[in-house]
């Protein structure tokens, strides 16, 4: 199990040496998420994003002005954290996800803008749910 944001408290985005630093054996697979997003579904376009200095940094991967997927820096990992809407539950229901995650989207509270999930991303079978969610976020 992973620490909250390992940039509580800073008021910049972290370097890239900040960032392998903070998660340490898991930068491969933070690594193999972009990689994947950008390959298979040409989400390219990253931004820090940080709420607060109390919230940490998130990397944001957006499609266009659309803000598809949150990766969070953890000390030792990271999460994981998107938003559904309606078509895109139903789209993420259809690709296979593990039980897992579908059980993350049914348990989840429903906002206006939608219900949000978020997880750990510990193997690459997690990275293949990233991207299955990212594909169905991008098809809702």
């Amino acid at each position: 199990m992973t620490e909250p944001n390992a940039f509580i408290g800073r008021a910049k985005a972290p370097s890239p040496r900040d960032l392998a630093v903070a998660l340490g054996s898991a930068r491969p697979l933070w690594d193999e998420v972009l990689e994947t997003l950008a390959a298979e579904l040409g989400l390219k376009t990253r931004e820090w994003h940080s709420y607060s200095v109390k919230a940490g940094w998130a990397l944001r991967i957006k499609k266009g002005d659309r803000n598809i997927v949150y990766l969070i820096p953890e000390t030792g990992g990271f999460s994981v954290s998107v938003v559904l809407g309606d078509k895109a539950i139903a789209a993420a229901r259809k690709t296979g996800l593990p039980a897992a995650v579908l059980d993350l989207i049914a348990g989840a509270r429903k906002y206006a803008e939608g219900t949000g999930i978020r997880f750990e991303v510990g193997n690459s079978g997690d990275v293949a749910a990233v991207r299955a969610l990212a594909a169905a976020k991008l098809a809702g």
